[in-house]
């Protein structure tokens, strides 16, 4: 679990240890907050975030579902990139 900007996340996947918390809080920004996951993936060595809602989230389309994550981390990430995917806690 870890905490950003007074909302708790659980890290649901690091793969090959790209989660960093002081790097993820330099770029993060209020607009991640409404996300029930967050996809951050390392590319040329900058940080990439990306949010996606659960499937029962009024906000959730096609394109920003959680269901679509796999797909998006294989389509528009850099190959063999180093991401982690973090879960929005609800209090």
């Amino acid at each position: 679990m870890v905490k950003i900007e007074d909302v708790t996340y659980e890290i649901v996947e690091d793969n090959r240890g790209a989660f960093d918390l002081e790097t993820v809080k330099e770029r993060w920004t209020d607009y991640f907050s409404n996300y029930d996951y967050v996809v951050g993936d390392w590319a040329y060595g900058k940080l990439r975030l990306k949010g996606f809602y659960d499937k029962k989230n009024k906000n959730c389309n096609k394109i920003n579902s959680y269901e679509n994550v796999k797909t998006y981390i294989s389509d528009y990430c850099a190959y063999g990139c180093k991401y982690f995917i973090l879960k929005r806690i609800v209090d």
